[in-house]
């Protein structure tokens, strides 16, 4: 391993680094697990272990296990008439069938790196099924955490040479500048900033309204009273210990205002995902697409973690899929305005679009 330079890429360094790395995808240790399980349809497992069953019903014989981040090929997606009833959903892989609500369908995509990005920074999303982060502290070691996931969201802040003399991307926390760490940059894909622009902004901001039934696990979005949008929801599990706060799981009901919208947020623990487990919390490093309604910490947000939308699954968020908690960040108020401009302005706060939850 090479120290990094602190200092960002010359531009004909860049370049010349930039041909190297294409040319060592192929025998990149990434390269090989992505090759090994192939580019069709993939999937992640994102619990510690999932069963494996004969057939796509769950009083089937189990004939095996899989793990926390293995990657499954997904030979066809079977909706069972054994359920569950709330996602019915189930995968044919290697010798047998996985229920749906534990694996991330994800794609390998590899990206050309930046030669540099702003100084306020550049919206990244993760484009890789995982990818492990690095600090540089005395040297490079892996960052105290699992890896990134597939379409978490970072604001990148420099490229700059990474341990394997690649171009990487430096990305800083938004929690705090202090904290920063690192990606090798072909597994980031820079957001532009039209994709993530304002929807409806011409619509006046009394009359969009987000309403959320907990019994139905439902979102609607409403202009002047008409429907735009719906879709399934995960909303707080009831009765679960709280959390060492002491903030309920259950999602509060009543009416709200969202305050605080921010494209990324790093959710739970900071000390990385093993410890807080173990400790009965949680890390979700890179959270997409956050409007936050509740002072306590409740917000809409995008989900890679599960994909069991419409039972209740959360610590009292309302966890979403991220196409959908993508559309509603861009439609309420306060808007996103862009472009950035400093680094401030990755989160916009304000007296926002109005929230019923019953």
């Amino acid at each position: 391993m090479t120290a990094m330079s602190r200092e960002t890429l010359s531009r004909r360094e860049f370049i010349r680094a930039c041909l190297l790395s294409l040319g060592s995808l192929a025998f990149s240790p990434l390269s090989a697990i992505f090759q090994e399980t192939g580019f069709g349809k993939l999937g992640r497992i994102t619990t510690r272990e999932l069963d494996l069953y004969s057939q796509p019903r769950d009083d089937s014989p189990i004939v095996g296990k899989r793990y926390r981040d293995q990657l499954v090929n997904i030979y066809e997606e079977v909706i069972s008439p054994k359920g569950p009833a709330h996602n019915p959903l189930w995968y044919r892989v290697w010798g047998g069938y996985l229920h749906s609500a534990h694996v991330q369908k994800v794609r390998v995509q590899f990206n050309q790196p930046l030669a540099q990005v702003p100084e306020y920074g550049q919206l990244c999303e993760v484009t890789v099924p995982f990818s492990a982060a690095y600090e540089y502290k005395n040297g490079w070691k892996k960052w105290d955490s699992y890896p990134l996931y597939y379409e978490t969201l970072h604001w990148v802040t420099d490229v700059v040479e990474g341990p394997d003399r690649q171009p990487w991307y430096q990305i800083s926390s938004e929690l705090t500048e202090y904290l920063v760490y690192y990606l090798p940059a072909k597994h980031l894909r820079p957001v532009p900033d039209q994709e993530y622009a304002p929807l409806s902004p011409d619509v006046p901001a009394h009359k969009k309204l987000v309403e959320v039934e907990i019994r139905t696990q439902t979102l609607r979005a409403y202009e002047d009273g008409q429907e735009v949008f719906s879709c399934r929801v995960s909303t707080g599990i009831p009765h679960l210990n709280p959390t060492r706060q002491g903030i309920p799981t259950e999602t509060p009901k009543g009416e709200f205002r969202i305050f605080s919208k921010m494209p990324n947020k790093h959710m739970g623990s900071v000390t990385g995902n093993p410890d807080a487990e173990e400790r009965g919390g949680f890390s979700l490093p890179g959270v997409p697409w956050t409007c936050f309604f509740v002072d306590t910490g409740v917000a809409f947000h995008g989900t890679y973690w599960h994909n069991n939308f419409g039972v209740w699954m959360s610590h009292g968020c309302v966890n979403m899929r991220n196409e959908d908690a993508k559309w509603l960040f861009r439609w309420t108020t306060p808007l996103y305005e862009l472009p950035i401009k400093t680094r401030r302005d990755w989160e916009r706060r304000g007296f926002g679009t109005r929230v019923i939850v019953k």
